[in-house]
């Protein structure tokens, strides 16, 4: 188990590397650079940049170095924790994303507790209760909640808070905290408007999840060890719990590694509808602006999610289910 560990933890280092080279590819596709949308932008509103500052900004942070070190000073600045320079922002990225990322991270592991604590019960309810009418209604529900788009629902909860509560539900606080230090205050804003992005964005992927636990539960509840184990007078809960719950189980864990950068990446729209002032705007903007650093940061924190959720998903998986084994063992 340790070296096995070990071994993931050694190759993540080169994943990533290969990674951060492809999202710097991909981030200099385009042609020109911040800087150069900068100036035609300006251009166009018939104002001119400062061509000192644009001379600067150049040469300070290696735009006008060849491709390979501009990626190599980005890379070796990213691993001792500096992230390169906002060009839009006009401040390093590390003081750019600030709260966003810690506020992203928050949304996402509640989304994630939210869509496994109502998916769970429903799906269990509706493998056992196979064309009640309790499977239809929830079913129902279900594919509704796959067919409404998560902006539509934002907008939806919007309405409904203003004209029931005579609130506005949009952002993660109150005006008044943004920009403030932590605070007893500020933490009890942030909960209170919580609910609202964790219902819209986790609706879809409850939705699906719940469709998915119904099926592989059934299917594993069709199976000989099922019927031999109720044949040996097995109590039907006892037998539901020991073996088919446990193998139906083997997807929630499988998907922690695709679960979380899905969620952050999934919800840019509904974040822009609701002004959540996490990533996913930002990422967008950076995106649109050539603002490189800032992207890639970005891009980079969501590979790490990935690598780090599926070395997660790999461990859990093996203690989950006897058959699979991290190792394989010789044969004799």
């Amino acid at each position: 188990m340790i070296r096995y560990l070990g071994h993931r933890l050694f190759m993540m280092i080169p994943t990533l590397l290969v990674i951060s080279f492809i999202v710097f590819i991909i981030i200099q596709l385009p042609p020109g650079d911040y800087l150069e949308t900068y100036i035609a932008e300006l251009e166009s509103q018939g104002e001119s940049a400062d061509p000192d500052k644009i001379a600067f900004l150049r040469k300070e942070y290696g735009l006008d170095q060849p491709f390979m070190i501009q990626y190599w000073n980005w890379m070796s600045g990213f691993a001792l924790g500096d992230f390169g320079y906002s060009f839009e922002f006009d401040l390093p990225v590390r003081e750019v994303i600030g709260d966003r990322v810690w506020l992203t991270v928050l949304v996402s592991f509640v989304t994630i507790l939210f869509t496994w604590l109502i998916a769970f019960p429903i799906g269990i309810y509706c493998a056992t209760h196979q064309y009640s009418w309790g499977d239809y209604g929830l079913s129902l529900v279900g594919f509704l909640g796959l067919a409404t788009p998560n902006f539509l629902l934002a907008l939806i909860m919007l309405y409904l808070a203003n004209v029931w509560f005579g609130t506005s539900i949009g952002g993660l606080m109150d005006p008044e905290y943004l920009d403030q230090p932590w605070s007893l205050d500020k933490a009890k804003s942030v909960l209170e408007h919580l609910w609202i992005p964790v219902v819209v964005i986790g609706t879809s992927g409850t939705a699906g999840m719940i469709r998915r636990l119904r099926a592989n539960l059934l299917d594993e509840l069709e199976k000989q060890y099922v019927l031999t184990a109720k044949a040996k007078g097995l109590a039907p809960g006892k037998v539901l719990r020991k073996y088919p719950l446990r193998m139906s189980l083997n997807f929630f864990i499988a998907d922690i590694g695709n679960i979380l950068p899905s969620v952050i990446s999934g919800a840019e729209v509904t974040a822009i509808v609701l002004s959540l002032p996490t990533t996913g705007p930002m990422l967008l903007r950076s995106l649109q602006s050539q603002d490189m650093y800032l992207a890639g940061t970005f891009l980079m924190f969501l590979a790490i999610l990935t690598v780090v959720g599926m070395l997660v998903s790999d461990l859990l998986l093996a203690w989950l289910d006897p058959r699979i084994r991290l190792q394989g063992e010789a044969v004799r």
